[in-house]
C-alpha cells in the first residue's frame, strides 16, 4: 500500500512538472512542440505496423528530397503568415521560375545566370506584392491571385509542352548526392544501399536556418510578430508596419525563386503543371506547424515538421495500399481541420487560464 502511494506520489510530480513547463511554453512553442511530437509518433507507428521503408533512414530522406522546394516556400509563407498576410502565388512562381530556367540553359544561358534569372523573378513577384498590398492596401488574397493567375499565364505562354532542361552543368548539379553509408540499408541482394541526399535538400535546410534565425533573434522577425499579433500596438511601438509588411512578401517572393530553382535541380524539366497546389501545401504545412491565420503566431522549425507530418500521412496512404490520389487529399484535407481544431481548443483553454 505504501509503495503504490509513493509511485502514485511520484507520478503527480511528473504531472505537475510537465504542466508547469507546458504553461512556461509561448503559443508558438507550445503548437510546434505538438506538431513534432505528432510527428514522431506517426512515424514510429508507421515503423512498427506497415515496416518496409519507413524502417530504413532513406524513407526520411527521399522525403527531404521530394520536399525540399515545398519547404522553402513553406518558410516564406510562414513569415507572411505570422504577419498576418497570406500569399497563394508562391506555386504559381515556382512554375514560372522552372519553366522560365529550363528553356533559358536549353537556349545557350548558364548555371549563373539561370540562378540571377530564378532569383529575379521571384523578387519581382515579391516586390510587386509588396507594394500592392502595404502601400496601396489592397487585400493581400486578391493582389497575390492575380499573380498566381498571371504566374500560371506566362508559363503557360513559355511553352505549352513539357520542357526537358539539356543542359550538362545542371545534369551534373541534379546527379550530385551526398551520401551518408552508415545510415544506409542492406538490400535483399547483399548489397550495401548507402542513404543520399540531394543538393536541394541542403538549399532549404540553409534556407531554414536563416530564416529561423531572423523570426527568433533579429529585430525584423520581431517585428513581424508584433505586426500580426496586433498591428496598432505594432504602431504605437514605433514599428513602420507598412515596410514590414512589404519585406515579408519579398522574402517571399526571394524563397519562391530558390523554390523554383531547387524543384527544377529535383526534376530536371519543366512544364505548366509545375508545382500545381503547392501553395496548399503550404499553407497546410504552415498550419499544421502551428502557424495561425490570424497571425502572431508561428515558426518555421514547426513548419518544417509540419511538411514532414503532411508528407509522412500520405507515405503511410499509399503504403497501406490506398493508391488513388484521393484518398491523399482526403487524409490532408481532415489533417488540417483537425491541427485548426487543436490550435483552437489549445490556445482556447490556454486564454482561459490567463483570465483566471
Amino acid at each position: 500500500m505504501e509503495k503504490t502511494k509513493k509511485i502514485y506520489n511520484k507520478f503527480q510530480s511528473i504531472l505537475l512538472s510537465v504542466s508547469q513547463w507546458i504553461g512556461s511554453l509561448t503559443d508558438t512553442q507550445l503548437l510546434m512542440t505538438i506538431t513534432i511530437f505528432i510527428f514522431f509518433a506517426m512515424y514510429l507507428v508507421a515503423m512498427a505496423t506497415l515496416g518496409g521503408g519507413f524502417l530504413h533512414a532513406q524513407q526520411v530522406f527521399d522525403m527531404l528530397n521530394d520536399n525540399a522546394s515545398l519547404i522553402i516556400v513553406s518558410c516564406g509563407l510562414t513569415i507572411v503568415m505570422i504577419g498576418g498576410g497570406i500569399d497563394i502565388s508562391v506555386g504559381a512562381v515556382t512554375s514560372l521560375v522552372v519553366m522560365s530556367c529550363v528553356l533559358y540553359l536549353n537556349n545557350g544561358g548558364s548555371l549563373v545566370g539561370s540562378i540571377l534569372l530564378a532569383l529575379g523573378i521571384g523578387l519581382a513577384f515579391g516586390l510587386v506584392h509588396g507594394f500592392l498590398i502595404s502601400y496601396l492596401e489592397i487585400q493581400p488574397f486578391i493582389v497575390t491571385l492575380a499573380g498566381m493567375f498571371f504566374a500560371r499565364g506566362m508559363t503557360t505562354i513559355l511553352s505549352v509542352n513539357p520542357q526537358k532542361a539539356a543542359h550538362e552543368g545542371l545534369a551534373k548539379l541534379r546527379d550530385t548526392k551526398i551520401v551518408i553509408p552508415w545510415l544506409g540499408y542492406v538490400a535483399k541482394n547483399g548489397n550495401l544501399v548507402p542513404a543520399r541526399v540531394e543538393i536541394g535538400v541542403v538549399v532549404a535546410l540553409l534556407c531554414l536556418i536563416v530564416v529561423f534565425i531572423l523570426l527568433r533573434y533579429l529585430r525584423l522577425g520581431r517585428n513581424f510578430y508584433a505586426m500580426g499579433g496586433n498591428q496598432q500596438s505594432a504602431l504605437m511601438l514605433g514599428i513602420n508596419v507598412k515596410r514590414t509588411r512589404f519585406l515579408s512578401y519579398l522574402i517571399s517572393g526571394l524563397l519562391s525563386g530558390i523554390s523554383g530553382y531547387v524543384f527544377m535541380m529535383h526534376t530536371g524539366a519543366g512544364n505548366a503543371t509545375n508545382a500545381a497546389g503547392m501553395e496548399m501545401n503550404a499553407i497546410a504545412s504552415s498550419i499544421i506547424g502551428g502557424t495561425l491565420l490570424t497571425g502572431g503566431v508561428g515558426n518555421v522549425a514547426g513548419t518544417f515538421f509540419g511538411t514532414m507530418t503532411l508528407t509522412t500521412i500520405k507515405k503511410i496512404v499509399v503504403a497501406s495500399g490506398l493508391n488513388d490520389p484521393w484518398w491523399q487529399s482526403i487524409t490532408t484535407g481532415g489533417m488540417l481541420c483537425f491541427f485548426i481544431l487543436l490550435q483552437s481548443v489549445v490556445l482556447g483553454k490556454r486564454a482561459k487560464k490567463k483570465a483566471l
